[in-house]
């Protein structure tokens, strides 16, 4: 094959406006719905173009492939995305505004708040703490059939057992008449294997908990994309 031919074919189609109607991403949105698009095509859509000899769809595989996935994008402040080939001010803010909406939605209180049946049903319900860049503590309020009463953030900050105020952690669950609370907290590296501080802390709660007459149901560390139960370890309690 000839450079020119070499040329020729490693250019073929980079515009989507090159691609057959079925093909591009918008399109096929609008014909088949959003589940049946790949993350590259999603996140294509909302970057509108790509750059010289770059379609949008092109420069999409290079951002995920660049952070390593949804999750590394995530993660990646205004500076870092502003630094990759094609991607300028208003790019850059696209991508955040969406994926801040996609944080805020798994954040938000349903009107009906689900029972917690298990560990997992914990990390579903708080999937956004995945992608969160700082050590932040929750806390769920829970009813006497273990349905979600509110959630609060108690901390943003490594969880140990200098900073925590017990007085702070039962405040809510005492106004509320909350029967028990689930403790949640992420390790932004990702490995949420539980650390010494961390079995401590539940230690003490538990103790707090059984004078208070409100039971600490489990405390959960989110890692990504996994999350450990301590009460199923048997850590603390």
């Amino acid at each position: 094959m000839s450079p020119k031919e070499e040329k020729s074919v490693q250019h073929y189609h980079t515009r989507i406006q090159d691609l057959p109607d079925d093909e591009r991403p918008r399109e096929r949105l609008e014909h088949y719905g959003p589940t049946t698009l790949s993350s590259t095509e999603l996140l294509a859509i909302i970057l509108r173009v790509g750059t010289a000899g770059h379609s949008a769809i092109r420069l999409a595989e290079d951002l995920l492939s660049q952070f390593h996935g949804l999750s590394g994008l995530a993660k990646a402040d205004f500076g870092q995305l502003r630094a990759q080939n094609g991607i300028g001010p208003a790019k850059a803010a696209q991508i955040q505004a969406a994926l801040e909406l996609g944080r805020r939605l798994l954040s938000s209180t349903p009107v009906e708040q689900p029972a917690i049946h298990s560990p997992r049903d914990t990390a579903n319900l708080l999937t956004d703490m995945r992608f969160l860049e700082q050590e932040e503590v929750r806390l769920l309020l829970l009813d006497n059939r273990h349905r979600v009463i509110r959630q609060d953030t108690l901390y943003r900050g490594s969880l140990n057992q200098a900073s925590i105020r017990i007085a702070e952690v039962f405040r809510s669950a005492i106004r509320e008449n909350s029967k028990a609370i689930i403790l949640v907290h992420n390790h932004p590296s990702g490995n949420p294997t539980p650390s010494p501080d961390d079995v401590q802390v539940t230690r003490t709660i538990v103790a707090a908990g059984k004078l208070l007459d409100i039971e600490l149901l489990d405390h959960i560390v989110i890692g990504n994309p996994n999350f450990v139960s301590l009460k199923e370890r048997r850590l603390g309690f």
